[in-house]
This record gives C-alpha cells, sequence and structure tokens, in this order.
C-alpha cells in the first residue's frame, strides 16, 4: 500500500482512537468544572444545589438525564432563577442521543448569547451524557473537530462518554466536515 493511501485511510478516526485520547486525560473527577467559557459541566449534586449554582454564576441548566433515577430537576425545582432545559437521556450503548445534539447545542449557545449567561449541563456523574452535548455543541457551534473538542476538554475535566456516543460523535464529525467542504466547493 501505498503512503498516500495509508495516511488517508488514517485520516479517519475510530471509537478505539478515540477512547485512547480519552485515557490519556489525568485529571481527577469533580462536581463540577468550567470547560469552556461560561460552560461548566458537572454531576447531578452540584445540579441539585442551587446555592452552588448561584455562587457559580450559573444561569442555565442543562439536564442530560431528565426524569432519570438520581436526577432531581425540572423548571418548577429551579423556578425562576434559572432557566432549565431537560433531556431524558439513558446512558446506554443504544440510546440515540444524536437527536438531541442540535437542540443541546442551540440551548447553551442562546445560554451564552444572554447577559451574564453561564450554563451549566450535567448528568448523574457528569461524565457521558453531558460531556457528549457539550462536545456537540463545540463542533457544531465553534467548528472544532471532534479530536480537538476532546483535546480541549479533557484538559479540564475528567470525562468518559460511551462508545455509543463516541460513534455518534464521529458520525457528526464526519457530516459537519462533508457539509464544510461542500460549502467550499459552491
Amino acid at each position: 500500500m501505498s503512503a498516500l493511501k495509508k495516511r488517508k485511510r488514517k485520516e479517519y478516526l475510530t471509537v478505539k482512537d478515540l477512547q485512547k485520547l480519552l485515557d490519556s486525560c489525568t485529571l481527577h473527577l469533580h462536581e463540577v468544572d468550567e470547560v469552556w467559557p461560561k460552560i461548566y459541566i458537572g454531576n447531578a449534586a452540584v445540579a441539585h444545589n442551587k446555592a452552588a449554582l448561584r455562587k457559580l454564576g450559573i444561569t442555565h441548566v442543562l439536564n442530560a438525564a431528565h426524569a432519570k433515577r438520581g436526577s432531581v430537576g425540572n423548571q418548577n425545582f429551579y423556578g425562576s432563577s434559572f432557566v432549565y432545559c431537560g433531556i431524558p437521556a439513558d446512558d446506554s450503548t443504544h440510546f440515540d442521543l444524536d437527536v438531541y445534539f442540535q437542540p443541546a447545542a442551540d440551548f447553551i449557545h442562546k445560554a451564552l448569547q444572554s447577559p451574564d449567561g453561564r450554563v451549566l449541563v450535567h448528568c448523574i456523574m457528569g461524565m457521558s451524557r453531558s460531556s457528549t452535548l457539550v462536545l456537540a455543541y463545540l463542533m457544531i457551534y465553534r467548528h472544532l473537530t471532534l479530536k480537538r473538542a476532546l483535546q480541549e476538554l479533557i484538559q479540564k475535566r475528567a470525562i468518559y462518554p460511551n462508545r455509543n456516543f463516541l460513534a455518534l460523535l464521529l458520525d457528526l464529525d464526519l457530516q459537519l466536515t462533508r457539509k464544510k467542504k461542500t460549502c467550499q466547493i459552491l
């Protein structure tokens, strides 16, 4: 096989490649971390602590485990102090989280556009569902490749999207890359 063909084939990342990148993270898991300016990823415990959220300046809460065991939260719980969005995602190998990529990215983007907007994206542990949605936001609105978005996040928080979510993010990465190339041709 020619060197060019090898290089071209290597351009495509696999779930295994992404897992190796995630394994390189040496950070310990905390309740909450600012992973991008004004974007925080956290666990359910911090999401349920309204005083802690106020101290962080959080204005918007995106719950990626809405109505799941261990996750309390809806607009009534947060009242008028926070804008709430709930996504009833399962952290499983068969859940189609990709149908929520655009709505979650839109919610995060809108939160950041509001005056003093700060958003907490959380699930139960703050490792898989929430990080997947933040990665999708970075890819859709900040135009980062999946690899670059992962590199950015693992510098700030210990994350580990499940294999299914990594595969869905790879699909999104491919779609966005194709869209970018199509736009350049036109």
